[in-house]
């Protein structure tokens, strides 16, 4: 097994379709996806509930990077390991183009609970050397949500 990491976001204002996680294997160290979440905390009375489409996609080496988010350090599970070699984007408000984009995995998600997504190890994802994944929220929300997530990657 190799090294677990977290990729946080933490409070994020969303007001449109983003790429709200986007990983890039580095070179000879794929990756795989044991699991994410993504959750809300300002939309919670019934009159604000939505239903929200994410979708899991994977881009291939020609594919861009998408840009307007942020990039947090990967958080390791061992405090004691080195710092990943993948890196990791947050809230993309422009998405991943180019390249052969490929979808993997629709979800529906009702914001009034959070979505919890885990793998089991013979279904992880996997992200080759040089190769993208996203989770991409495919539906604008109504009005600002006040979202939070984490993704869990273990790096070979």
């Amino acid at each position: 097994m190799g090294r677990i990491y977290r990729v946080p976001f933490n409070a994020v204002a969303v007001t449109a379709q983003q790429d709200l996680f986007e990983i890039t294997a580095a070179a000879g160290k794929p990756c795989r996806i044991h699991a994410w979440m993504v959750t809300q905390s300002s939309e919670v009375g019934d009159a604000e509930e939505e239903g929200l489409n994410l979708v899991l996609k994977r881009g291939n080496s020609s594919t861009t990077s998408g840009s307007g988010g942020s990039a947090p350090t990967p958080v390791p599970q061992n405090p004691n390991d080195s710092a990943a070699g993948f890196s990791a984007e947050v809230n993309n408000t422009t998405k991943m183009s180019g390249g052969t984009i490929t979808l993997e995995e629709p979800h529906c998600w009702n914001v009034r609970a959070p979505h919890l997504m885990v793998y089991t190890p013979e279904t992880r994802p996997v992200i080759l050397p040089g190769e993208r994944k996203t989770l991409e929220l495919a539906t604008t929300p109504a009005d600002s949500i006040t979202m939070s997530g984490f993704m869990i990657i273990e790096e070979e």
